[in-house]
This record gives C-alpha cells, sequence and structure tokens, in this order.
C-alpha cells in the first residue's frame, strides 16, 4: 500500500497520500503524536539504560542515565536509517541469545521443579488475578489488550515499509514472529525463574534479569548477556528517536514550513530532531524511581489506539476517508490520555482497550458522515488489492 501510494517513506506520508488529504493537517496531527508519545517511549529506554549502568559499574544514577542516553544519541545522530537497521539485527540477535540462556541456566541452578503442584504451581498462582468476578475479567483483558498495541507502533512499522521487495514479505513476517514468540517466551522464563530464585523477593523488580545475570554467571560471559540488555534498550531507542526525526523533518518540517528544503537541511531537521527529542527524554527520565513499564505502557496504547485502527481499516476498507482517519487518530490518542488519569472501577482497564474501541467506532462513524473518498483514491486502493492478490475490501 505504501509503494501504491506515492512510495510514502513515512506513515504520515503514507496516511496523507491514501486519504488524499491535500491539506495537510492528518500528516501534521501524526507527526505531533510521533513525538509526543515517543518522547515518552524513549525516557523509559533511558530509565531502563540508567538503571543497568548503575547496577554495572555503581555510578549514579543520573551519570549511568547520561552514559545510556549518550552512546544511542551518537550512533543514531551519526548513521541513520541503514546503519539503524544493521545494529538492530545485530542487537537482536544478542538479545534473543541472553534471553534464551539466562533462564535455562536459572532453572537449572534451581534444580527440579515439580509442575503438579510444587514450588512451579505455587510461583504461577501468584500470576491470578486478586479480584473476583468482573474485576478478574478485567485484569485479564488488560493484559491481552497489549498485543493491539502492535498494530500502531510507528518504529516497527517502519521495518516493513523498508522491505525491499513484495516477494520479501513472507520471509520477514516469519523472521519477525519467530523472533517475538522466542523474546518473548525468553523474558517470561527469566521473569518466572527469578521469583523462584530470589525467594524474598527484590527492591527493584525490573532489575531481575540483571541479577540473574550477575548470580548466575562468569563476568566474562555475564558481560555478554548484559550487553543483551543493552542492545534491547539502545536498539528500541535509535529506532524511536529515528522515526520521531522523520517525522519531524519529512511530515512537518518540509510539508508545513519549507517545501522546497533541500535532502542536506532535512538531514540536519532530523537530526537537531533526534537532539531535542533525547533532551527532552532525558529531563522526563531523571527519576531513578521511574517504573520502565509504567512508561512503556502509556506510549504502547497511545500509538496502538491512535494508529492501530487507523492503519487496519485504511488497508482493509475501501470507503474509509479524510475524515475517518482524523476522527480515529485524533478521539484515541485523547481517551488513552484522559484515561490513564482516572482510576478506580472500569478506568482501572488498561487505556489501550477503550482507545482502541473508541477509535474505530469514530472511524467508522466519521467515514459514513463524509464524503466519500475520490475515484482516484478508490483505483489506488483497487491496485493495491490487486498486488497483494486479493479482490475484495470490508463491506461498509
Amino acid at each position: 500500500f505504501s509503494q501504491t501510494f506515492s512510495n510514502s517513506i513515512t506513515l504520515p506520508e503514507y496516511l496523507e497520500n491514501r486519504f488524499g488529504d491535500d491539506s495537510g493537517l492528518l500528516r501534521s496531527l501524526s507527526a505531533l503524536m510521533i513525538l509526543f508519545f515517543f518522547t515518552l517511549y524513549t525516557s523509559s529506554g533511558l530509565v531502563a539504560g540508567g538503571k543497568l549502568f548503575n547496577s554495572i559499574f555503581h555510578v549514579p544514577y543520573e551519570t549511568a542515565m547520561l552514559l545510556g542516553a549518550g552512546s544511542v544519541l551518537v550512533y543514531t545522530f551519526m548513521g541513520g536509517f541503514l546503519a539503524v537497521s544493521w545494529t538492530d539485527a545485530f542487537q537482536a540477535t544478542l538479545m534473543l541469545m541472553a534471553l534464551l540462556i539466562v533462564p535455562a541456566l536459572a532453572f537449572g541452578e534451581i534444580g527440579s521443579v515439580d509442575p503438579s503442584g510444587g514450588s512451579l504451581g505455587k510461583l504461577l498462582s501468584t500470576f491470578l488475578p486478586n479480584e473476583q468476578g468482573l474485576a478478574a475479567v478485567g485484569t485479564i483483558v488488560s493484559l491481552c489488550a497489549w498485543g493491539l498495541g502492535y498494530f500502531g507502533q510507528p518504529h516497527i512499522l517502519a521495518r516493513f515499509m523498508a522491505i525491499d521487495s513484495q516477494e520479501s514479505i513472507p520471509r520477514a513476517r516469519q523472521i519477525g514472529t519467530s523472533w517475538a514468540a522466542l523474546a518473548m517466551m525468553g523474558a517470561i522464563l527469566a521473569g518466572l525463574a527469578g521469583r523462584l530464585y530470589f525467594a524474598d523477593g527484590l527492591e527493584d523488580g525490573e532489575k531481575v534479569f540483571i541479577f540473574l545475570v550477575q548470580e548466575l554467571m562468569h563476568p566474562a560471559i555475564a558481560g555478554i548477556c548484559l550487553a543483551g540488555i543493552l542492545a534491547a534498550i539502545m536498539s528500541t531507542a535509535d529506532s524511536q528517536l529515528l522515526v520521531s526525526a522523520s517525522a519531524l523533518a519529512e511530515d512537518f518540517y518540509r510539508a508545513r514550513i519549507r517545501p522546497g528544503a533541500g535532502q542536506r537541511e532535512l538531514v540536519w531537521a532530523g537530526r537537531l530532531t533526534v537532539l531535542m527529542v533525547c533532551l527532552a527524554a532525558m529531563f522526563l527520565a531523571q527519576d531513578p524511581n521511574s517504573k520502565v513499564l509504567d512508561m512503556v505502557s502509556y506510549a504502547w496504547a497511545g500509538f496502538g489506539a491512535g494508529f492501530g485502527p487507523t492503519l487496519i481499516l485504511s488497508l482493509f476498507w475501501r470507503d474509509m476517508n479524510r475524515l475517518g482517519a482524523l476522527a480515529g487518530i485524533a478521539s484515541g490518542c485523547i481517551c488513552v490520555v484522559v484515561w490513564k488519569n482516572l482510576h478506580g472501577g472500569i478506568f482501572d482497564i488498561y487505556e489501550m482497550l477503550p482507545g482502541f474501541v473508541v477509535s474505530t467506532v469514530a472511524i467508522i462513524v466519521a467515514s459514513k458522515m463524509g464524503k466519500k473518498p475520490e475515484r482516484e483514491q478508490l483505483a489506488l486502493f483497487d491496485k493495491s488489492l490487486g498486488l497483494l492478490g486479493r479482490t475484495q475490501s470490508f463491506k461498509g
């Protein structure tokens, strides 16, 4: 679809071309949303990096956080998309190895675990909701709602948009899905092993992987596995900074301020964006008591609810229009921000779920109220379906 619609290279540009938005409003709104949530998302990575370096080198948290931020900033600033793609591939391999090796060693050290109701059974029972009835259902649904976030993550979608040919998509899908399944399994097993190994608990549960590595491994091997944590931090942060740079340089600066800007000028605009976002993220990451998971979940929900339904329906619903896209992005984002700041009862449900539902409803209602897409947009949509081997879209 991105290739058919003017070979779009960024998510906001794709949305603008997909819905024929000549006003630039859709593109600008998307770019600003990316900058806002990626600043929060990047700050979570800097907090994680600060905790890592603090635990390893025993330096003050602030110094450790600055060290992590500087390492990410330098090669993102210098290398661009190609450098980030190659480093991400290496870092992903290192990360996966660490996630598979550490829990295996931990369970081996712990010894036999009785799967019929011994220590493992007691451990697994701690993950069940404490609530009863609808409250328990809400907790389970909230956990499942995390999966909806994948549909709207710009830094993940950018990788698929960069695939060199349509023939490479099935292989990319297989690699991406396999890696994610193995990595998630390793992370869960590491958490379970940590609960068993550190029976008395930890002051900061987010450091469980670091402590497992330090306890179980020779320092030389531990260094490699701890580098896997750093790889996870850096591969995420550099992608977020790069997408933020593209959002401001391509989707805001050139689209709204300097349409005639040359490539060199756009490169420097992107680098300035990387620096500004990183500085803002460093400011937000100053508190050593910040919870990485809380910061990630907020940004994950913002992108998932803001972009997820809009992107899904843009690929499957022929009659979706510009008004529907604007309504979906705005309503999903606003719902997440408002829901996050309300507490108790139904508001304890993860903000992703209500945001996703509200965005989907807003898209359908607004698209029905607005005028039908232009004939040219419908022709491009049909052309994309033809390239994919599909002949029909959702009827609405």
